[in-house]
């Protein structure tokens, strides 16, 4: 999934909706995406174990005789069988794991990714990452101290809600950046683009290990 973000068509659309919004804000903007935010293993053993209980059930109780020794390798191969589903399957893993620990979990990958791409040492405090988590279908986005988010008022708060649900709705690429481009009006308003702006941090997007 990260990889049709990153494929030459999507990033250059990236990097034009980047440097669009930047034309007319001193704001910094950085995409970055991610194929998973969390790890959620206990989900795959909550599907496998599932798996298991019911396959023994089903030894239990069926009326043809069932020799005890096959008991456990058909457990384990439910329960094994259960776990590679939730992995192969990202819709069934996600609709299996709590909302609240995926946001957590983007929350936290956004956080840690602000640092580390450097959108938090721009000149002014001006920084604003856009964190794309794609198994979780959710976007964070983290700004800077420089970036009032209060005074960017009713349509920042409209247009990150327009983000958050066309990738809620579909990981294709074009119509995510086309989304972004509704940021630009509220930070012009609020952080105008200076005659001394110059472009510190990267448009092209870029993938978080």
């Amino acid at each position: 999934m990260a990889n049709t973000f990153l494929e030459d068509a999507a990033r250059t659309q990236a990097a034009e909706a980047v440097a669009a919004i930047e034309a007319q804000t001193s704001a910094e903007v950085v995409v970055a995406v991610r194929s998973a935010s969390g790890h959620y293993a206990h989900t795959d053993a909550r599907l496998g174990a599932g798996a298991a209980f019911g396959v023994l059930l089903v030894l239990l109780f069926i009326p043809q005789d069932i020799h005890l020794f096959a008991f456990p390798p058909a457990v384990l191969l439910a329960f094994a069988a259960g776990a590679l589903a939730s992995r192969l399957l990202p819709a069934l893993r996600r609709a299996l794991t709590s909302r609240k620990l995926q946001e957590d979990s983007v929350r936290t990958a956004a956080q840690a990714a602000f640092t580390t791409l450097g959108v938090s040492r721009t000149s002014r405090r001006t920084g604003i990452l856009v964190f794309v988590s794609l198994f979780e279908r959710r976007v964070e986005v983290v700004c800077d101290h420089g970036v009032d988010t209060a005074l960017l008022g009713a349509e920042w708060q409209e247009a990150l809600t327009r983000l958050a649900a066309t990738l809620a709705a579909s990981t294709v690429p074009g119509p995510f950046f086309e989304a972004l481009l509704r940021i630009q009006a509220p930070l012009a308003r609020v952080l105008p683009r200076q005659e001394d702006d110059v472009n510190e941090l990267p448009d092209m997007p870029g993938a978080v290990a």
